[in-house]
């Protein structure tokens, strides 16, 4: 199964370590520094040209975790992960 994160962006389920919505996760000097060297080490996507409200967490085996931004609410992610996926 494979979640659809944004514009033509998908994941497999198995890479997804966690879904985290932006404002509230954003409030914790530990995420803000997490997403900075994210960031500068190059392992951002952002898959939409709007204002991000989540960001999704994943990991290929034997690669580093990657961050997608992405323009869907946490909720509605998570809401695609529990039931409405595609294979």
């Amino acid at each position: 199964m494979y979640l659809h994160l944004g514009q033509s962006v998908v994941v497999p389920y198995r890479d997804v370590i966690g879904i985290f919505d932006l404002d509230n996760s954003s409030y914790s000097h530990l995420t803000r520094s997490f997403l900075e060297r994210a960031e500068k080490a190059g392992r951002v996507v952002s898959v939409s040209g709007e204002l991000p409200k989540s960001f999704a967490l994943c990991k290929k085996k034997g690669e580093e975790p990657m961050v997608y931004l992405s323009q869907l609410s946490s909720a509605t992610l998570k809401g695609r992960m529990e039931g409405r996926g595609f294979e």
